[in-house]
């Protein structure tokens, strides 16, 4: 039985999952206080804004084009960070923006007086030193020796922080709270001497909240902690615990090779579709597979571009792969249709909806033009 039947491949986001992670990140808002915001960065999807809306309390963007997204799409409280604006984009950013957050000391010299005037909320973003990643996720980890995010505590300059209305720091990836708990005592222990007369905490994205083991009681009483003790608004961002589990990437076997390995070429792609697969590197699940010889039929799944590291990973299945079964990739909502790519004029695959009642519906189909419009 097929998966969905619409053609493939095709980005596929399962609505009532969608409304279960959002019910479980209202209900943090609700008992902490918080106010809880979707990282566009991580999903863009803005055909379901409108639900988001319901449960969340605006979006955070990394440039204009997703503050003007989020402010056009979602509403609510529209928030930046970057780690250097321009002087061209910046004019256009106030009118979407709500709350603009400076990577640097001279990027609030340069345009803080243009945000104030406009009416925005102004914050800068800190570096606590706190280093809570695995290595596997180095890449990501913001408090790097050598990172180029927020302000250290031997750059802080403490006589420039008059407009200033709001510290943000952003240091977790895929993590649970006992990973912000450290982050907020490093916090503390450098910039909480500066916290008096602010008016709001942002504690970034990376919080799996919606995970299954993740401790959400220990984050509620975090947060209640910090309201109280700084008498501030605290914000997060999360992105991946928005969509967790709730999108698929359906694509289907267009022919069998055999080379040292059985080799599945599908008609979708690491290199284009799901980049993280080749960049972090990982190993996205499979419906219905196991790890390579664990069952009866392994196969080595790549893609259809002239890419020979266009491959997703080794798998096993109780049965033999035949041209036209389809393959299903789990938790594909996230950073994957943000990140999709048309190399080698590879197609960019549809964008559906299974929703609430079952059905599945295309909301977004691509062709040659998409492909045409990024080129000249």
């Amino acid at each position: 039985m097929k998966f969905t039947e619409l053609p493939t491949p095709c980005f596929l986001l399962d609505e009532n999952k969608l409304i279960q992670n959002l019910a479980v990140l209202r209900d943090v808002a609700q008992r902490s206080g918080a106010k809880i915001l979707l990282a566009q960065k991580a999903f863009s999807m803005f055909s379901v804004y409108p639900l988001i809306a319901e449960y969340l309390d605006g979006t955070t963007a990394s440039g204009l084009f997703e503050a003007r997204l989020g402010k056009e799409h979602f509403g609510k409280e529209t928030h930046v960070f970057s780690p250097a604006y321009t002087e061209q984009e910046f004019g256009e950013l106030l009118q979407y923006a709500d709350h603009i957050v400076f990577n640097s000391f001279s990027q609030w010299k340069a345009y803080g007086n243009y945000a104030r005037i406009a009416g925005k909320s102004c914050g800068l973003r800190i570096n606590p030193e706190c280093s809570t990643q695995d290595p596997d996720h180095a890449m990501y980890d913001p408090c790097g020796p050598t990172s180029r995010l927020g302000v250290t505590l031997e750059n802080f300059q403490p006589e420039m922080l008059n407009g200033i209305d709001g510290f943000h720091f952003h240091t977790l990836c895929e993590q649970n709270s006992d990973a912000l708990v450290r982050t907020v005592a490093a916090f503390e222990s450098k910039f909480g001497a500066y916290m008096e007369g602010m008016k709001w905490l942002n504690l970034g994205g990376g919080h799996h909240i919606t995970r299954d083991d993740y401790d959400v009681e220990k984050l509620v009483s975090l947060i209640i902690y910090l309201r109280r003790k700084y008498n501030v608004e605290v914000y997060l961002e999360p992105g991946e615990a928005v969509v967790l589990g709730a999108g698929y990437l359906v694509g289907t076997v267009l022919e069998i090779v055999h080379n040292h390995a059985h080799i599945a070429i599908l008609d979708t792609s690491a290199a284009c579709h799901m980049p993280d697969v080749l960049e972090v590197p990982y190993r996205p699940p499979v419906f219905r597979s196991g790890q390579p010889n664990e069952k009866a039929f392994t196969y080595l799944l790549t893609g259809r571009t002239c890419l020979a590291g266009d491959i997703i990973g080794e798998y096993s299945f109780d049965n033999r792969l035949l041209v036209g079964d389809q393959v299903v990739f789990g938790d594909m909502a996230l950073y994957t249709m943000v990140k999709t790519n048309t190399f080698n004029g590879m197609p960019l695959p549809n964008i559906a909806i299974r929703r609430v009642s079952g059905t599945d519906e295309v909301v977004r189909a691509f062709g040659y033009e998409d492909f045409k419009n990024r080129l000249s």
